[in-house]
């Protein structure tokens, strides 16, 4: 007879090495995503846990900006949106409107990540801040920046960035 202790240990190990399959393969290659409603590209985050290659709708005009990611009730995985500013300044973002939880990188003019605010409320009216002048931030599914381990000072390789 096996103990509830044994039981246990052996469901968790299954349950890490399930998301780490999970993992693996959601990030061997991004899927297009069907409700995608601007221009599609790729975008690549390196880390120092590896490189993970991304599809993004690009929002580069004020009218894109302006509605985002609100009323998008799914999102894949490997799916985010890139916001072109234009400019680098500070910016003020929020989640109005936006029933999916995300993680918004705030990315510097070189590429690199400058503030990561994860895990955002749901249909916030809350102001999320960027902390610095930035030009581009960059909103992934919640969970995402934390499961590839994505923190400030890492590169987001894109054509914006060269």
């Amino acid at each position: 007879m096996i103990s509830q202790p044994a039981i246990k240990a052996i469901l968790s190990l299954f349950q890490a090495l399930l998301f780490l399959l999970i993992t693996t393969v959601s990030f061997a290659q991004p899927e297009p995503d069907t409700d995608a409603v601007f221009p599609v590209e790729s975008l690549e985050i390196v880390t120092s846990n590896g490189s993970f290659q991304f599809s993004v709708e690009i929002a580069d005009e004020s009218e894109e900006r302006s509605r985002g990611l609100m009323f998008r009730e799914t999102m894949l995985p490997t799916h985010g949106m890139l916001f072109d500013f234009g400019e680098t300044a500070p910016i003020m973002m929020w989640m109005k409107n936006t029933p999916l939880s995300l993680d918004m990188l705030f990315i510097k003019e070189d590429g690199t990540i400058a503030r990561i605010a994860n895990n955002t409320k749901p249909f916030s009216t809350a102001i999320i801040s960027s902390g610095e002048p930035v030009s581009h931030v960059l909103e992934l599914n919640a969970g995402i920046a934390k499961q590839i381990g994505a923190k400030p000072g890492d590169r987001i390789m894109h054509a914006f960035f060269e």
